[in-house]
């Protein structure tokens, strides 16, 4: 008897963007688990080659990747039509890839806003159209998740521009999913705090120092809760209930806080 999530290995592709390392490996090394063929996705060859390697000494039914860089405005389209002529057409799709800034925004380089909001929100989007009207054609039950991230009850300077582009797609993904739940299309937005992974430019040290102390938590026990939040079809899901508890306090810190926060992070801005 298959366990939830679980298919008969082989039968199904699932599509991982930001596949080459953190959360996304996470999850293709879960998908792959689980039975599915697996598509990598992300900017850089040679980490979605290791990604493919561990994959295959997972047994992993099938692995393709593609190098494609996913901040740009065709970037879906392009996606989607070259794992279309691969005979690639998943059933589960995990938009992952993320880029992080801590820098005001009058000291950002407009360059930098552009691929943030390109492929936290506007890559994302299209990729949910047209992966879930391909879902629907096809007649199956899919899965779409879309990290987005806790910053987004942080609305703390230096945070403007990444905590806004993760609240759209929190909130897009919510709507979306109601959209689609009657077409038999689960969307679930995953909104993780600290995570070990590279992302925030933190030291293998310092990585270290935060799992320990409780702060982060790894990348896999993300990708496992992510996931295990996407076979349950909830449309949001913040990783450990502690976190859930700081929210309320998150947004309504006032700025006689914040101001020697600031002062003291500021030197980490760039």
């Amino acid at each position: 008897m298959l366990k939830r999530g679980e298919v008969i290995k082989g039968s199904a592709w699932a599509l991982v963007t930001g596949s080459g390392s953190g959360i996304g490996r996470q999850y293709a090394l879960r998908l792959a688990r689980l039975g599915y063929k697996v598509a990598l996705v992300g900017d850089k060859a040679s980490p979605l080659e290791e990604t493919a390697c561990l994959l295959e000494k997972e047994s992993c039914a099938e692995v393709r990747t593609l190098v494609l860089n996913l901040a740009r405005m065709e970037a879906a389209e392009e996606l989607q039509q070259q794992l279309s002529a691969q005979g690639i057409h998943p059933d589960v799709v995990i938009n992952n890839a993320g880029m992080f800034s801590f820098l005001d925004i009058t000291a950002t380089p407009v360059k930098r806003i552009e691929d943030i909001l390109l492929l936290h929100d506007m890559t994302n989007t299209k990729l949910c159209k047209y992966y879930a009207e391909e879902m629907i054609r096809r007649g199956v039950k899919g899965h779409i998740l879309n990290m987005s991230s806790y910053s987004l009850w942080m609305p703390f300077p230096g945070m403007a521009l990444y905590s806004a582009s993760k609240a759209y797609l929190r909130q897009f993904s919510v709507c979306f999913a109601k959209e689609v739940k009657e077409k038999g299309i689960t969307v679930t937005a995953i909104c993780p705090a600290g995570v070990a992974t590279d992302l925030y430019g933190l030291a293998p040290g310092l990585q270290k120092l935060g799992r320990n102390l409780g702060i982060l938590i790894t990348a896999d026990s993300c990708a496992k809760r992510g996931l295990r939040a996407l076979w349950s079809g909830k449309r949001t899901s913040v990783p450990d209930w502690w976190n859930r508890l700081w929210i309320p306090l998150c947004k309504l810190l006032p700025m006689c806080v914040i101001r020697p926060i600031r002062r003291y992070t500021m030197q980490f801005q760039k």
